[in-house]
């Protein structure tokens, strides 16, 4: 299976010829991963980052009641890692499941530390990916902290204006942190304010 939108991804972000992006994308594995499946389980090591080329993911994980809190989602062109279990070696506290029959790039994380070791523009890169990353999780904690549930819709609707009709309205409510109940009363508002 051709890696093509992974391949314009690469070519976008590393600004490399593409003969050293041909060479990444044989030694990554394409995959197809049918709903419901996971590609990470709680406890286990994380030793890959996911790209999304199509279909939609979770990362989530679930408290000792069973209740699920849904950390992100990934639709496609973005990628997901559990980067506390990649950089430290520690089992993840998340899993990564398949929303949606889903075609994923799968990057071997000592791959990319071999990458990185032969081209600058590949740590630039993956510096970026980490501000970025680091950025989204201050201003998440920043809205569940401080932001009514009506903000923390809005701006999960400007982060993910393509996943409202592909994802069940308990797992918004999770990412957000309301109940359903919750979030139906903000969808209302919202509809009788317009």
């Amino acid at each position: 299976m051709a890696h093509n939108y992974f391949k314009k991804f690469l070519l976008l972000h590393l600004k490399i010829d593409e003969s050293k992006i041909d060479a990444i994308l044989k030694k990554s594995r394409h995959s197809i991963v049918h709903k419901d499946d996971f590609l990470l389980r709680a406890n286990a090591h994380c030793k890959h980052t996911f790209f999304v080329e199509k279909g939609l993911l979770r990362q989530f994980s679930t408290d000792d009641k069973g209740k699920e809190h849904i950390i992100s989602f990934a639709p496609e062109g973005w990628l997901v890692t559990d980067r506390e279990s990649v950089f430290f070696n520690e089992p993840s506290a998340y899993n990564i499941q398949a929303l949606e029959d889903s075609q994923v790039v799968i990057i071997d994380d000592e791959l990319l530390q071999r990458i990185a070791q032969k081209a600058p523009n590949f740590v630039r890169f993956n510096s970026r990916l980490l501000h970025n990353h680091i950025r989204h999780l201050q201003q998440r904690i920043n809205l569940l902290l401080s932001a009514t549930a009506e903000e923390r819709y809005l701006k999960f609707v400007s982060m993910y204006p393509n996943i409202l009709q592909r994802v069940p309205q308990s797992m918004i409510a999770s990412y957000l942190g309301i109940t359903p109940e919750s979030l139906s009363r903000v969808r209302r508002e919202l509809t009788n304010k317009t």
